[in-house]
């Protein structure tokens, strides 16, 4: 039998302390449990040289689809097409003022000329106001401006209408431009409601929040 006494509480049947804290004398547990510790640091989950969030937004595309830059090109020869009328109704001048007095017999020369004079400045104010309106809806569609498709639908409805009405109204090089012009309102307007353009439209929504 040795010569050495065990410490109290060591040696078998003895009770534990009743006033010893919860897990004192026994070694501190682990949080991961069995799996070892991470051996770097947590990935990074947020935005990315501003693309997706960790929230699952999309990326703003960093350059319009193809059917925006198509109908976007067909917006400036929309515009072209404006400037073309544009120049002639100022060659048209005198014919205007010969189906002006043929019209009305009654009218001086001066009233023959103040009243083709009239029409041929309303022609070349609309004519301005067309060609501006083409180029700013090429520019704001370009950029994803989800009120832009809604102010080029209504605009491309009333252009179609209108040329409509107008297509009885002469013939020749004047008639073949009625009709490009309601070919491309439509076509315009189909490019800008196809799928692809719809998702950049919302990406680029998304992304002015």
């Amino acid at each position: 039998m040795s010569g050495t006494t065990p410490p109290p509480g060591s040696g078998p049947g003895e009770d534990e302390n009743p006033y010893a804290q919860s897990g004192q004398g026994r070694p501190p547990e682990q949080p991961w449990g069995a799996t070892p510790p991470p051996s770097g640091p947590p990935a990074w989950s947020g935005p990315v040289d501003g693309g997706a969030s960790a929230w699952g937004e999309p990326a703003a595309p960093s350059e319009p689809p193809q059917s925006i830059r198509r109908a976007a090109i067909l917006m400036y020869v929309g515009a072209g097409l404006s400037v073309l009328g544009l120049l002639f109704t100022l060659l048209a001048r005198d014919s205007i003022k010969d189906a002006i007095a043929d019209n009305d017999s009654s009218l001086s020369a001066d009233d023959v000329d103040a009243a083709a004079n009239l029409i041929v400045g309303v022609g070349i104010v609309v004519g301005l106001i067309g060609a501006a309106l083409w180029l700013w809806m090429a520019y704001a569609n370009k950029a994803g401006k989800s009120w832009a498709r809604v102010v080029a639908t209504v605009l491309g409805g009333l252009n179609i209408l209108f040329t409509l009405f107008s297509l009885s109204g002469g013939g020749g090089l004047n008639l073949i431009i009625n009709v490009v012009t309601i070919a491309l309102a439509g076509y315009i307007l189909y490019l800008l409601y196809r799928p692809e353009s719809s998702a950049y439209y919302a990406a680029m929504g998304g992304k002015r929040r």
